[in-house]
């Protein structure tokens, strides 16, 4: 073999094997991506807002510090969506504006797993709190602890972060968001012990979450 040909076949080698770590790289998320993008492209942003916006939108979100996925699906409705103005504010979220919403692919067997973090599915961008602030007729603000935009359908149950199922929900609402997080935590509970399927608690708290309140406790929040 002459020395020119010996060449070619180092040159060859080295470049399998420089594309060998690209096929395994492809099998699992880069470290410190938090999003794989729907062009297949990764994303390392740490803020929610925009990620993938140039890539086609976010495919899945990458739990942080697991490097596992989150296949949240589509967004199913529990009810039409008719109107985006005029809301009434009140504890209980207008159903004409917000039906209440949730994933498909987040199943009971999801939700239950301990590695589930409602922080790897969180994204709610500033803009659309304010479009729901607008739509139940405030002023597109800051409020602090005196208003929270509020998942219907928590995320710990699956919920989504369609504007469908966000209502503002004021502290003092009586009663307000503090004992609304009350059933959320305790409607995860009974579904991950089976004491309550999923659908009945999705559809139960969009439909009205102060009845499935007492439902639940025995007494009125």
């Amino acid at each position: 073999m002459t020395m020119r040909a010996v060449v070619r076949v180092v040159s060859l080698l080295c470049l399998l094997a420089g594309l060998l770590p690209v096929a395994a790289e492809a099998a699992s998320p880069p470290p410190g991506a938090t999003a794989r993008c729907r062009d297949g492209t990764y994303s390392f942003s740490h803020h929610r807002s925009g990620t993938c916006s140039h890539h086609g939108g976010v495919a899945l979100w990458l739990t942080p510090g697991s490097g596992t996925t989150v296949a949240v699906g589509r967004t199913v409705l529990l009810g039409p969506r008719t109107r985006t103005q005029g809301c009434r504010l009140g504890p209980r979220p207008d159903r004409r504006c917000s039906p209440g919403a949730f994933y498909t692919r987040l199943t009971r067997a999801v939700i239950c797993a301990r590695s589930f973090r409602t922080s790897a599915v969180r994204n709610v961008p500033q803009a659309e709190k304010f479009a729901v602030e607008r739509e139940y007729g405030l002023a597109a603000s800051y409020y602090g602890r005196s208003l929270e935009i509020d998942h219907i359908v928590p995320l710990e149950l699956g919920g989504s972060n369609s504007i469908a199922n966000l209502f503002p929900e004021r502290a003092t609402a009586h009663p307000g968001y503090a004992v609304k997080d009350r059933l959320e935590d305790r409607l995860h509970r009974l579904v991950c012990t089976r004491g309550l399927t999923l659908a009945t608690a999705r559809s139960g708290i969009a439909r009205d979450w102060l009845a499935l309140y007492r439902r639940v406790f025995g007494v009125s929040p």
